[in-house]
């Protein structure tokens, strides 16, 4: 998925999109990120040990590119931000994005020419506007991907089925096997 990643470089909140995420843990709660070694968020993770992941809709799409096109050192993009804070000081929040976690740095993990950054997930905020009993309504929610080479955002299709469920059948039939 695409996300906007928050941190405070230098004192100043600073924002950028990344779509290489991966969630690592259930207890305890962590995710890892990739950011290029020399971007302006990485050396503001490393300086604060705090960092957000924002997930934005298809409606914030434009935010997110804008975020991955202009560099921190550059361009205060926090001016197009819509800053929360949650517990953490600084994992500052786009409170445009519908889905966000503050996370603490638990380990840099250094890949060539990228930081793998290790978070553990301290407090996750969601909009009502995308809650359905409680939870995330991924039809309401509308969170969208970046493809690669191709360089194309795709939003989200149709249901494909229930996770460790659909694939039962081959279990009881397994001259179904191929």
């Amino acid at each position: 998925p695409v996300v906007i990643v928050g941190t405070v470089t230098d004192d100043k909140p600073n924002f950028m999109t990344v779509a290489w995420i991966t969630k690592l843990s259930a207890d305890p709660p962590l995710v890892g990120i990739s950011v290029g070694a020399t971007q302006h968020s990485a050396k503001g993770i490393q300086q604060t040990g705090q960092f957000s992941i924002n997930f934005p809709s298809i409606d914030e799409a434009e935010l997110a590119d804008y975020c991955g096109l202009v560099h921190g050192y550059k361009e205060d993009k926090a001016t197009h931000v819509d800053i929360f804070r949650g517990a953490l000081e600084t994992a500052p929040m786009v409170r445009q994005c519908p889905l966000n976690l503050e996370c603490r740095l638990q380990q840099t993990v250094e890949l060539g020419k990228q930081y793998f950054f290790i978070g553990e997930v301290a407090n996750v905020y969601a909009s009502e506007r995308i809650l359905t009993d409680n939870k995330v309504d991924m039809e309401r929610f509308r969170p969208f991907v970046l493809t690669m080479p191709s360089n194309i955002y795709w939003s989200l299709g149709d249901e494909v089925g229930e996770a460790w469920s659909m694939g039962r059948r081959l279990l009881e039939h397994p001259e179904d096997r191929r």
